[in-house]
């Protein structure tokens, strides 16, 4: 299997996913993305950031499984010091670009996630509100109380996407920079061998969880559900690779 190929056909088709949702939510893809400021959030309507936020779903997952795959004949430094480090590790002799230093300073781009998120189970049964209330009224003593007017929500509603652009820029900066995500994702698995992880990432076997991928749907309507159904597909062979004995 041409790893490297593999890896190379998913990223460039991610890449341009990606670029094509910054317009949606405002950003310019460039290098020097405009700043978002703290206390000014980002708005756009209901109907855009829904969308972007389905494709972005898919596209993380996507994203996280190139990690495994790139990660696959990574060695990890040897486990010591603080965790969380205190600053992104660099290979000797690696200096970070200039777009990443003014993307962190400008930006505070959080890390890429290299966990999928859990499935949450419930076993009670969803509780429904009521959809009537009491109007007690003492007759030419008091008057019924109103009734609550449930709000309207309409498509083009302003929305807070300022999430949203974070995790954008946390996408794109993961999917240039994989072989720093994969020695991020070796130091994972080796911390977590020895018992030095966090609560929150302690007991978890795999980066993956197990059955469907985050953002996976049984009908393709985008590109990027083709794209994360193969990734999930090369990210399984990876970690349980098939007996040719």
């Amino acid at each position: 299997m041409d790893w490297a190929l593999a890896i190379r056909r998913n990223r460039e088709a991610l890449s341009r996913i990606l670029a094509a949702l910054f317009p949606l939510v405002g950003l310019n893809d460039s290098p020097h993305p405009e700043a978002l400021a703290e206390g000014e959030p980002r708005r756009v309507p209901r109907h855009l950031h829904a969308y972007a936020l389905r494709i972005l779903r898919a596209a993380e997952s996507a994203i996280r499984r190139l990690i495994v795959i790139a990660a696959q004949d990574v060695v990890a430094r040897p486990a010591g010091g603080t965790w969380p480090p205190s600053s992104p590790p660099q290979r000797e002799g690696e200096e970070p670009s200039e777009s990443e230093v003014e993307l962190g300073q400008s930006l505070r781009i959080p890390a890429f996630p290299l966990l999928d998120p859990l499935k949450r189970f419930r076993f009670e049964p969803p509780r429904h509100a009521s959809k009537f209330m009491p109007r007690i009224c003492v007759v030419g003593v008091n008057e019924p109380a109103p009734t609550h007017e449930k709000p309207v929500i309409s498509p083009d509603d302003p929305v807070d996407a300022t999430s949203l652009c974070r995790r954008l820029l946390s996408s794109r900066r993961a999917l240039a920079n994989l072989p720093r995500e994969a020695r991020r994702l070796a130091r994972w698995h080796q911390r977590n061998r020895l018992g030095l992880l966090p609560t929150q990432g302690r007991g978890r076997v795999s980066p993956l969880r197990i059955g469907h991928p985050p953002g996976r749907r049984k009908r393709s309507t985008h590109l990027v559900d083709d794209i994360l159904k193969e990734c999930q597909a090369l990210a399984l062979d990876v970690l349980s690779p098939a007996d040719t004995s």
